[in-house]
């Protein structure tokens, strides 16, 4: 049985649009909400094969959605770089040693970390319909950079910026071993059993042209080519948050198969810009599908109407909201798939 969703990131056209919604296991599900009551913190479940593979596959059984999205974190790979990885009760990630006063070389390497991920990956894959699509994933090194830099998350990615202009040559160094990582890394869960694999660059809106231009499409058609080398039929989304009119050159400059679309772009004007046949996903508001109703509505139809003969993939801009209604998500499947 073909994969529906699979064949549209290859080019294909297909009558009813495939749907999956970025972060679709996880917190505005109460079945998730349990599970991690009864496991502990995030990273106890991320590293918890049997739980993670449990969550990947909860909201198909509630929405059938095209797609399972693995369920992990990007920062699993600065982990396994050797940096400690905590997620603080209602806090954000925390890494150490930063990168802004530690050579990158005062890492040890734990790839073992890894480990759990490829074990999740083989269990979902052996229980999915044969007609749903796996999807894995793994962090852009310029967002990946931003945590290992600064050891934590930021609104404007400062420390970060500021160190790429101060010591050009030594972040190069970060972002390359960032790209070897994330090589083997993706190659280890194409060979576990995902069908495609997502390029979360969540950080990239905060860049100048040229910035992006090194620290963005370099970096990522670095481990396109380089993966496509070790997995010749390889599958790729980019999704690069926030590049408004750098998307162009992103999707020009990467190599990617499929390209993502944040809340922030006006789907129409991507339709005419960007390459004829590229297949693109998204780019429905998170917050439309919070508020329900007309609004929600109107939100998809413009969605759907702006890609009347490119190959699209229905998804939000950016990732599901906690408070989100569960019949809200009903309301959006149905409405898609007419």
């Amino acid at each position: 049985m073909s994969k529906p969703l699979l064949a549209t990131l290859k080019g294909e056209r297909h009558e009813r649009r495939p749907i999956w919604l970025m972060r679709q296991a996880g917190r505005y599900l109460p079945e998730y909400r349990a599970l991690r009551a009864e496991k502990g913190g995030f990273l106890d479940l991320v590293n918890d094969s049997d739980a993670a593979a449990e969550v990947t596959i909860q909201p198909l059984r509630r929405f059938g959605f095209d797609a399972a999205i693995l369920f992990s974190d990007i920062l699993i790979v600065p982990s396994a770089m050797g940096q400690d990885l905590r997620f603080g009760a209602g806090e954000g990630p925390e890494l150490k040693p930063a990168l802004i006063d530690h050579a990158l070389g005062a890492l040890e390497a734990v790839p073992a970390r890894l480990e759990p991920v490829y074990a999740t990956v083989r269990k979902v894959a052996a229980q999915l319909e044969p007609q749903t699509t796996f999807l894995g994933f793994a962090g852009s090194p310029w967002t990946v950079a931003t945590y290992m830099v600064a050891g934590h998350g930021s609104k404007d990615q400062a420390e970060t910026r500021r160190f790429a202009y101060r010591d050009p040559k030594a972040f190069a160094e970060i972002i390359a071993a960032i790209i070897d990582v994330t090589v083997d890394y993706l190659v280890g869960q194409f060979a576990a059993g995902v069908d495609a694999v997502q390029l979360f660059d969540s950080w990239s809106g905060s860049l100048s042209p040229q910035q992006f231009e090194t620290w963005v499409i370099e970096p990522n058609r670095s481990i396109v080519d380089r993966l496509r080398a070790r997995v010749p039929d390889a599958t790729i989304i980019g999704f690069p948050k926030g590049a408004g009119a750098k998307l162009v050159a992103y999707a020009q400059g990467t190599g990617i198969d499929a390209l993502g679309l944040d809340e922030t772009l006006d789907p129409a004007w991507a339709d005419a810009v960007l390459p004829p046949e590229l297949p693109v996903q998204g780019n429905l508001d998170p917050l439309a599908l919070v508020t329900g109703g007309e609004a929600l509505d109107v939100a998809i139809d413009r969605v759907i109407a702006a890609f009347p003969e490119r190959p699209h993939v229905f998804n939000l801009g950016h990732g599901i909201v906690q408070d989100t209604p569960i019949a809200h998500v009903e309301a959006l499947v149905a409405r898609v798939r007419g």
